[in-house]
């Protein structure tokens, strides 16, 4: 681990103006100190010291900036080189909908949001520019970007949460190719990815593509605005285009889409631990930061966020779960530990680490079943003339909770109207109580609630293979006693609380770390950026994994045995 001055850098340069940066020599001290290159002249003729400040890297460069551009917020945070957070500025996103389930957002405007959120970091740090080791970015994954001449968007980005590619989805998935596609890529088909996307657009929208060049995401959009350089990262690779197993694009795969003649589309994968390039004199002067400053490439979000909260700690392999308003679960294995279920559901994606990813599983309805139950009270009480707010009601599900006896009610949480997308796909899928009594009372209903999200994170591990030995929580639902504890005994494992703010700019960040020198390997700087973080360890009681793995069995037989009725309810 690096815990003192970066005495030089010696990096060897091409002439595109890619920098692969070695590890520098480093000489540990007791704490963190200035960071100094020595830039060589080759250095110096392909731009990566275009201005006199950066020709020494700037006395005290102590901090690393992470951006990380969300679906909902555009995020700038400021670490140091140790990992402790010391100031963020965010920028609210905006995108349109259509009637036809388009989703887009302006590819110009988010870079724009991004300088605003930089300049508005600056506000908050003191000579942040000068101090500014390294810049890493990250951002919401899936989606197309298109990107054409002179680096110029050839229309607004399809999100993720575009659905326009359903058709197109359910073309592919039926087809004999998609097994092989899901063999290599371990990720089932949706409408929220790029390569569906861009095989919808192959087919009903060629206009499009006739404009573009390059199809890139969210972060490679805001890195070739930052560098010049259009490239994309393994994460996105793996799970789209590419093979889990490889890192690399698959021609199986491009094949099984039906773009095999779209090749050209597809950017250069880079890995951001080993290769960075720097700031340009036009993005600094948008910005307000340094040109010459390293920009770091992180991957896909979901795993930065990952990575950020402790799926890996110790050089140990673990499961880490955000419980929003979705669910998304991720455990980090070997490759060659990877289960994929008959289902093809989920992810495998790649963590910046050889020979480890993550498999992923997401459920569509997390709190927002408890939203949906705590609104029924809110409502009638204010028939009968009682104001009271949401976040009043949340602050009672633990003592509802504690009230309520362990019994036997099932509640599915599938009370998104789209349906449930992990461990299994049905858009007809519904909520449901099971085993409600005339005895049964608010109380027991909160407790059935909380407890079938527990279940769904069991439904979903078990998709995977074996259930994780430990599972770390990240998101405001972490803070709740009763959730905490019913994931433990639902995975009857060890739950801890990761305290990281900004998990998902914090994982971008840990890899510019290692870009730039500030520690060897991954491994050591999750040692001081994200073991530090994590809570105590929370047992389950041996009694509650006992009465939820019985439940659980339940839980499955219904859910199986209910899904004909979902047809039926969906067709009236």
């Amino acid at each position: 681990m690096f815990h003192g001055d970066i005495r030089e850098v010696r990096g060897k340069f091409r002439t595109d103006g890619q920098v692969l940066i070695r590890k520098p020599r480093i000489k540990a001290e007791e704490t963190i100190g200035r960071i100094e290159c020595s830039v060589s002249g080759q250095a110096k003729r392909h731009g990566l010291s275009r201005d006199p400040r950066v020709h020494a890297m700037v006395e005290a460069a102590d901090l690393i900036i992470g951006i990380d551009a969300g679906t909902s917020v555009m995020k700038a945070v400021a670490f140091t080189l140790a990992g402790r957070q010391i100031a963020s500025a965010s920028v609210r996103n905006t995108y349109r909908t259509g009637e036809d389930g388009a989703v887009t957002q302006s590819l110009d405007q988010t870079w724009l949001d991004c300088t605003r959120a930089l300049r508005g970091l600056a506000e908050k740090v003191e000579g942040l520019a000068k101090r500014t080791a390294a810049i890493a970015v990250t951002g919401q994954g899936d989606g197309t970007w298109l990107v054409g001449a002179e680096n110029r968007p050839a229309g607004d980005a399809w999100l993720w949460l575009d659905a326009r590619a359903a058709p197109t989805v359910e073309r592919l998935a039926a087809a004999d190719a998609d097994r092989v596609r899901f063999s290599a890529t371990g990720t089932g088909l949706n409408t929220c990815q790029q390569g569906t996307q861009l095989a919808h657009m192959d087919q009903y929208f060629p206009e499009l593509l006739a404009e573009a060049e390059t199809a890139m995401h969210c972060k490679d959009w805001l890195y070739l605005n930052l560098t010049g350089i259009r490239a994309t990262d393994p994460s996105e690779v793996s799970f789209t285009f590419g093979n889990f197993r490889t890192r690399r694009y698959d021609d199986d795969v491009l094949a099984a889409l039906g773009l095999t003649h779209r090749r050209s589309l597809l950017p250069e994968v880079i890995e951001g631990t080993q290769t960075v390039h720097p700031l340009t004199a036009e993005a600094a002067a948008a910005s307000g930061l340094v040109a010459g400053t390293p920009v770091c490439l992180g991957y896909v979000d979901m795993v930065m966020t990952a990575l950020g909260a402790g799926v890996r700690s110790e050089g140990r392999n673990a499961a880490c779960s955000a419980i929003g308003s979705t669910g998304v679960h991720l455990l980090a294995k070997p490759v060659g530990d990877v289960v994929l279920n008959a289902e093809r559901t989920g992810y495998v994606i790649t963590l910046p680490i050889p020979g480890i990813v993550t498999q992923v599983q997401t459920n569509m309805g997390a709190t927002i079943n408890l939203d949906w139950l705590l609104q029924l009270g809110v409502d009638l009480l204010g028939e009968f003339g009682i104001p009271v707010g949401l976040d009043e009601m949340i602050t009672r599900i633990d003592p509802w909770f504690a009230e309520s006896r362990p019994g036997n009610i099932l509640y599915h949480p599938y009370i998104s109207e789209a349906g449930e997308r992990g461990p299994f796909v049905n858009a007809r899928a519904r909520a449901n109580f099971t085993g409600l009594a005339s005895r049964h009372r608010y109380p027991d209903l909160v407790r059935a609630v909380v407890e079938g999200l527990g279940m769904a994170t069991r439904d979903c591990y078990a998709a995977m293979g074996a259930l994780p030995p430990e599972l770390r929580i990240s998101g405001g639902a972490a803070r709740s006693v009763a959730l905490r504890g019913t994931l433990a005994a639902a995975l009857g494992a060890p739950v801890r609380v990761s305290s990281r703010e900004e998990a998902g700019a914090a994982g971008a960040s840990m890899m510019a770390a290692v870009a730039i020198g500030a520690y060897r390997t991954m491994d050591d700087c999750i040692a001081d950026w994200v073991t530090p973080e994590l809570g105590t360890a929370e047992p389950p009681a041996p009694q509650g994994t006992e009465r939820m793995t019985r439940l659980f069995a339940a839980y499955s037989d219904v859910r199986r045995g209910i899904a004909p009725a979902w047809d039926i309810l969906a067709a009236h």
